[in-house]
């Protein structure tokens, strides 16, 4: 509270004028030519302008730091303050000269960090080239137990490349979104595709029906969240079908991708979109980044998409994509 503060900042002089008062009472006690009721009276009155006086300094010497209490700290924010004394005006300064240097830090660091990035963009960019490559030199390969294990070993190449790529942009997605009506079924196979020679190395297929197969979304980021989800569903589960259901409910698209995996354990589901996260079952599982369902749930929740998980350990896993209503796209299209 700021009148306490003021009254504790002001306590030595409060003393030493009480204690002046004091003193004074104590005079007139022990010279009994003095009258006590004349200097009781000058005390009470001094007392009573020194109250009044307190009031007014009050107001005025904490008019300043109450502006400054209530000032937006945000280095990119003006200090528009006025001081009014010399000790605000050496408050005011410093207090300036440091959100300059702030500034000149914060500006030189986002400098450094788009420059950063951008050489990252550039970076993945040039590896995707040989990446090409190297998928039609492993297309002519007719071996075919080396064909699947290079071509699995390329797949996971370009799902860190994809992860990479996501990640990099996911500071600025509301910037890279484009909300159009888009068809479920052909992202789906697209997806599915991809993965097709590491499904068939495992033995795993696909059940897909689809009651409702459009909605309002973003092509590149919808399907950079399903190719999540279906990558660590073929990847925990063994020679048994990913069922992919599609649904409508109170005006509400719903996507289902169920596998027959190892399952997620109870206490992990919490924290599954956490930024790093693995698993606290398996330490085993170095491959895991736990960076792709960190940014699913960044992508979905940029586009007001809600993601629920339902899990048995040993028995499969199910992640269930619930869409907005069409009218929950109005606030998308304005960002």
């Amino acid at each position: 509270m700021m009148l306490q503060a003021f009254l504790k900042e002001r306590r030595s002089w409060i003393l030493f004028f009480l204690g002046l008062q004091l003193l004074i009472l104590f005079v007139a006690y022990l010279d009994t030519t003095i009258p006590m009721a004349s200097l009781f009276y000058i005390v009470l009155l001094s007392t009573f302008f020194m109250i009044v006086f307190l009031f007014f300094r009050y107001r005025k010497e904490t008019a300043y730091y109450e502006r400054l209490k209530e000032w937006d700290d945000h280095i990119d924010h003006q200090m528009r303050l006025t001081p009014s004394s010399p000790f605000e005006q050496l408050v005011h300064d410093a207090t300036s000269e440091q959100i300059a240097r702030y500034r000149l830090m914060a500006a030189e660091q986002q400098i450094a960090l788009e420059e950063e990035k951008d050489e990252l963009l550039s970076w993945i960019h040039e590896v995707k080239t040989p990446l090409t490559a190297m998928h039609l030199m492993i297309d002519r390969l007719t071996e075919q137990p080396l064909k699947s294990n290079m071509t699995y070993e390329w797949l996971r190449i370009h799902l860190l490349l994809d992860a990479q790529l996501h990640q990099s942009r996911i500071r600025h997605i509301e910037n890279d979104l484009f909300i159009e009506q888009l068809d479920l079924q052909s992202i789906i196979a697209k997806e599915i595709k991809a993965l097709q020679s590491w499904c068939m190395q495992k033995g795993i297929g696909f059940e897909i029906t689809l009651e409702e197969r459009h909605v309002l979304s973003d092509t590149k980021w919808l399907s950079f969240m399903i190719r999540q989800v279906l990558t660590n569903a073929v990847k925990y589960s063994h020679s048994s079908d990913i069922a992919i259901e599609s649904k409508k409910m109170d005006d509400q698209v719903m996507l289902t991708i169920t596998d027959q995996g190892r399952g997620i354990d109870p206490r992990d589901i919490p924290r599954i979109f956490e930024k790093g996260f693995t698993s606290t079952r398996h330490h085993n599982d170095t491959a895991s980044t736990g960076m792709g369902l960190y940014l699913t749930k960044k992508g979905a929740d940029a586009l007001h998409i809600k993601i629920e998980v339902n899990s048995t350990i040993d028995q499969g896993t199910t992640f269930t994509f619930i869409f907005p209503k069409k009218n929950d796209f109005v606030h998308i299209a304005s960002m």
